[in-house]
């Protein structure tokens, strides 16, 4: 990628981005024998390979993102019933984007192209949440991809531009796999303790205990999952882990950091070239928290709030 001037911060610019394709121009990142690809539409993470072994399955070039692999879900991820909330009082509408179940989903950014700055290992990518429909709110976001040397680190920030508090929410919605292994016999890992009841449109109707088998470990092919859940044990280093492991011990490791204490995962047969996926998506709030209140947080006017999330793999 040929880069022609740096950003006031030191970023360089990249001043060939594509429209050809449906997921915009492709950001490749690359230390020693960790590789990732960043898709510029929706801020995508939509490769992640060590070793020339694949930990994010891929999907061809020339086709929107599946299923929404690696989109950055803000400000708010998940789904909102009927695309109604009660913002302090205030009635809003947001545009129905799931037609199906007639709800609001997945935030405001899912198809935008963001700005994107980049060095050899590391790339950010801002998008700004203008107000429109439903969401009165000027929000920026950035999510800074980083490479380490066993897998990658991922950051983001949104900052409140409005002259009022303004309520927000994260997710993210990355496929994880050991791609040299049948899914099937994946074991999956998921250390919550409770889970979501939904109705018939996927909008929470309460909690339950979590299946006890997913804080031990399930072999991936005996699931079906489109399930949130909460309660989710931290490390002593106050980070959350899931994790899958192949038969022969290796195990790629999604964690969560501080302020996404909510998950979403979710397993279908129809991702591209696979016979089985699995999403594993850390968010700050569950489906319908726009009306819940739950993990919402209201930023005042200049607040900026940061997160983490990352992959490793050994």
């Amino acid at each position: 990628m040929h880069l022609r001037e740096c950003r006031p911060d030191g970023w360089p610019y990249d001043d060939e981005v594509s429209t050809a394709s449906p997921t915009g121009a492709r950001i490749d990142l690359q230390l020693g024998d960790v590789t990732a690809q960043i898709a510029q539409v929706g801020a995508s993470l939509r490769s992640l390979r060590i070793g020339g072994v694949d930990l994010v399955p891929p999907y061809p070039l020339d086709q929107p993102t599946p299923a929404c692999s690696g989109v950055v879900l803000a400000p708010w991820p998940n789904r909102v019933r009927d695309g109604e909330w009660d913002d302090d009082g205030t009635a809003r509408a947001l545009a129905i984007t799931e037609p199906k179940l007639n709800n609001a989903s997945h935030g405001l950014l899912r198809f935008t192209a963001y700005e994107i700055a980049q060095t050899e290992t590391a790339a950010v990518l801002r998008a700004t949440i203008v107000p429109q429909t439903g969401y009165p709110y000027l929000i920026d976001t950035a999510v800074t991809y980083t490479l380490t040397a066993d897998g990658i680190d991922v950051a983001h920030t949104l900052t409140n531009r409005s002259a009022e508090s303004a309520p927000v929410a994260l997710g993210t919605h990355p496929f994880v796999t050991i791609g040299d292994v049948d899914p099937h016999d994946l074991v999956l890992r998921i250390p919550a303790e409770t889970a979501f009841s939904t109705d018939e449109r996927m909008l929470p109707t309460g909690t339950h205990p979590a299946d006890a088998a997913l804080r031990a470990g399930v072999r991936l092919g005996d699931v079906v999952l489109d399930t949130g859940f909460t309660d989710l044990a931290r490390d002593a280093d106050g980070l959350v882990r899931h994790s899958l492991t192949a038969p022969d011990g290796r195990r790629v490791t999604l964690w969560q950091g501080e302020g996404f204490d909510y998950l979403q995962v979710y397993t279908t047969p129809t991702y591209p070239g696979q016979t089985l996926a699995v999403a594993i998506e850390p968010m700050t709030a569950p489906a319908d928290a726009l009306n819940s209140g739950l993990g919402i947080r209201r930023l005042a006017p200049d607040e900026t709030w940061t997160l983490h999330w990352g992959i490793t793999f050994s």
